[in-house]
Order: structure tokens, then sequence, then C-alpha cells
């Protein structure tokens, strides 16, 4: 075996840590952004935000300097560390360190007189906790219950196994429980509220919440037939083959029809934690047309109010004026740079945030301009990450991080960024034309069509090409599949 020695080039590309901790926050959208900060206040106590008085709480710091000479002999260490260079940090001039904030003066400070209301929810599992107290368990059963109700998922379906149940109930509660058992208990928790909690699937969901309906009328007892043996037939709308099968006319299955779409198939959706306000959505645009010139603003969370800590820099400045400087001292100040170092790299990069927000979007704004004036689908151009790109300078990554977990809100509604993007197509007269054009026709297609006889996706492909749409058949398919519309089958309706 020889060893031998070889020079190689390579070209790498890295990534400062400023660089990341932009692409980050790139990403975080609105929403929780303020927490995000919140974070970065708790660990770096050089920044904070642009509010009067918060200097007392340096004070304990400011003592160590104080009273560093009483407390510390001369060691010998003064020049271990050389000079520090701190002039930029204490200078009096328009660069001081005090005035490195974030601020503008575009948006308005929050009113934070304003008390904001919170409600008061209690979740989903604990409404189902709550009924267990109405059931007469001994010590043993209410374990199992509890067991139960905790495998139950936040949509209100009990979809582990009861073998899996029994091991959790042996290994964690010492409890040696049968399958017949805990059967028998689920079948309790199945009569709590809301209706359908703790079953396995849809069909058992759906049969439970009509049993509470029983004795309401011959449709709720046909319902539950249908739901009992054919099931499948009815969510594939196969009405003449179970019409057949129950003998029922065409007035019976309109009946049971409305009789089972008013049913709830997820239970545990409407109730506690899985309806909090966090789900709503927070936009980070708004756009508004101010008499055919449109306006784009950032919503003020993106632009929060932070500074440099006065106390962090008044310990600067004391150390600065002092004579007899120890390595004890040496080592806070150098730790007192890197903090402020740090806390204006996010500052920073909270402002180049702002910036690449604002651009993207004007860029995006621009582009589409026709649509945030109409909120006419069909208005939509053909728009690709590059196209923006190109346009600002900026990365096909960095668009596609702002593209993906932004919204804007317009006068016509909130949309994610990403919903503007889109492929283009070429119609009969050589003209490109946004995907998202004849996907806005093909639904109004489908919305228009009679639900007795509705369009298949071979006639709508003719009417798309009548209208000088070029599009194949399986096309039309992905497109109506992208649009979550079913096949012409599944949308016949009685």
């Amino acid at each position: 075996m020889s060893l031998s020695q070889s020079l190689q080039q390579k070209l790498l590309q890295k990534l400062s840590p400023q660089q990341i901790q932009l692409m980050k926050l790139l990403q975080v959208p609105t929403a929780h952004l303020e927490e995000r900060i919140k974070e970065e206040l708790e660990e770096n106590p050089a920044l904070e935000p642009g509010e009067d008085g918060h200097e007392d709480n340096f004070d304990d710091v400011k003592d160590d300097f104080d009273n560093s000479e009483d407390d510390f002999e001369k060691d010998g260490s003064e020049d271990e560390y050389g000079n520090i260079d701190i002039s930029e940090y204490v200078s009096d001039g328009d660069d001081d360190i005090g005035d490195y904030k974030l601020r503008d003066d575009n948006y308005p400070e929050a009113d934070d007189t304003k008390t904001i209301p919170h409600r008061v929810e209690t979740s989903f599992h604990e409404i189902l906790l709550n009924q267990l107290t109405m059931l007469d368990l001994n010590e043993r059963q209410q374990k199992i219950a509890e067991q139960i109700v905790g495998s139950i998922d936040d949509d209100g379906y009990l979809r582990r196994d009861l073998s899996a149940i029994a091991d959790d109930l042996a290994f964690r509660q010492n409890i040696d429980a049968t399958e017949k058992e805990i059967e028998e208990i689920v079948q309790y928790i199945q009569q709590f509220d809301p209706p359908g909690v703790a079953a396995r699937d849809l069909r058992e969901c759906l049969l439970l919440q009509l049993v509470r309906k029983s004795g309401k009328g011959k449709s709720v007892e046909i319902a539950m037939k249908v739901l009992d043996k054919y099931f499948e037939e009815f969510t594939k709308k196969h009405y003449e083959k179970i019409q057949r099968g129950l003998n029922l006319t065409d007035e019976h299955i309109k009946e049971v029809i409305n009789q089972i779409i008013k049913l709830n198939p997820k239970p545990g959706g409407q109730v506690g934690d899985t309806n909090k306000l966090e789900n709503y959505v927070i936009p980070d645009f708004f756009v508004i047309n101010n008499i055919g010139k449109l306006e784009l603003t950032l919503n003020s969370k993106n632009a929060p109010d932070l500074r440099i800590s006065e106390g962090y820099r008044d310990m600067l400045k004391e150390y600065d004026r002092g004579t007899k400087k120890d390595k004890r001292q040496k080592e806070a100040v150098l730790f007192i740079k890197q903090k402020i170092d740090s806390a204006k790299w996010f500052i920073d990069a909270i402002k180049q945030r702002q910036h690449t927000l604002l651009s993207t979007m004007q860029t995006i704004m621009d582009y589409q301009r026709e649509f945030f004036l109409t909120g006419d689908e069909t208005e939509l151009r053909p728009m690709i990450l590059k196209d923006i790109a190109e346009r600002t300078g900026l990365d096909i990554s960095t668009v596609s991080r702002v593209a993906n977990s932004k919204f804007v809100q317009t006068e016509f509604g909130t949309y994610r960024l990403k919903f503007f993007f889109s492929e283009s197509l070429v119609t009969d007269s050589g003209e490109e034309v946004s995907t998202r054009e004849v996907k806005k026709i093909l639904s109004n297609l489908i919305e228009a069509e009679s639900k007795k006889h509705p369009l298949s996706d071979e006639k709508l492909t003719e009417l798309l090409q009548e209208k000088g749409y070029n599009i194949a058949r399986r096309t039309v398919a992905k497109y109506r599949e992208q649009l979550n519309i079913p096949v012409a089958r599944l949308r016949k309706e009685l």
C-alpha cells in the first residue's frame, strides 16, 4: 500500500451566521414573528423593546463595575487582553449606539393600553374527561376510561386498536384488561357529547349520530339501514343500487341523503383546542386600491420597535472613563460587546426582512396589477419564482421562502403569496395564459353544470378547447383534482 499526496482546489459557498439568521427570519410568518423576537429578547439582555424605563434592568451589572476595585486586587493581567476598542459603542456623535434602533415612522406605534380579549377554552379531551364523572365507574374502570379518552384523536376518532390500548394499560397502569372489557367502556364513551365521538371509522361515527335521532322519523331509520348495509355504495353515489336493494323511491333516497349530509364527519373538529384563534390567518401585507392606484403596506407586526440597551452602553462608558482595568472588567466588556453586536445583527436582520418582504410583494403586485385591481382570477398572468427573482435581484430560494409562508390581504380576500405563481399555457391564438386562469374557467364550468347530469372530463376538455385553450383530457383531470373537485359520477345529485 502506497501513500500519496495531491493538491485539490474546491469552490465552496458558505453562509455566514447572519445570513442564516436572515433566511430563518424570512420563513417566519407574521403570526409567529412576535414569539421569535421574544425569544431573542430573553436570550440577549443587550436588546430591548423601544420603550423608556428599561435602564434599571442593568443596575446589578453596573454595581459589578463600580465595586471592582474593592473586590479584586491587581493581578498583573491588566494588559493581557490588549487595548479593547469600544469607541464606536461610546461615541456621542450621530452614530451613537444608543440610537441604534429599529423603528419606522410608516408604522404607527401600537396602543398598549388596549386590552385584547382572550377566549377561555376547555380542550376537547377535558370535555370528555369531565363527562366521565357522570359514569358510575370503579377505580379500575376509571383508569381504563381515561386511557381510552387519551387515545382519542383531536377529530374525535378512536383509531388505536383495542389490543394496543390493552398493552398501554399493562405497561403504564399495571392493569391487565381484556379487549372485551375495554370495548364495554368504549361504548359508554360513545354516548358522550359531541355525538359520534370515539368512533373507529366514518361509518360508525355517522351511525352513532343517527342512533341519537332514533324515533324521529322514517327517514332516520332508512338512513341507518343505508349506512349499515350500503355504506360503500353511498360514498360512491351508486344510489340506483341502494334504491333497488331497499326498494326506495326517489323521494326516500333524497330524504336519506339530506339526513346524512347534516351529520358531522369530525365530531371533535369544532370543540376546544382545535378551533383556537391561532388557526386564523394573519396577513403580512395589505393591498389597497386607492382610486386605481395600488398601495402596499406591511403589517405593523413585522416592524417591531427594538433598540440597543442604554444600560449596556452606560457600562461601556464607565469602563472607558476608568483608568484601572483588570482582567475581570475586560472580560465583562468583551461579553458586553458580543451581546451588543448580536443585538445589532438581529436588528439588521429584521430590517433586511422588512426590505425583502416589501420588495418581493411590490414586484408581485406590479406583475399581477390587473388581478389586484379587479379580483378576477382570469386576469392572473403566468408567473414563476424566476420572474420575481430577476426583477428583485433576489435569489430564487429567497423568493420561495417569502412566497410559501406569507399572506396578503386584498379587498377581494386574503391569499397566500404562492397563489399568484403559476405556469403558462398557450392558447390557439398563440397567447400565453396562466394555468390559474384555466383552472378558474374549469371551476366555473363545473359550478354551472347540471348536477343531475354533471360534465365528464371529456366534455370539460371539449368546452375548454372551444374557448381556445389547447388542453388535453388528462390535464383537465389533473387540474380538477388540484381543485379538489371529484369526478362527474360523485358530483351527481338526484
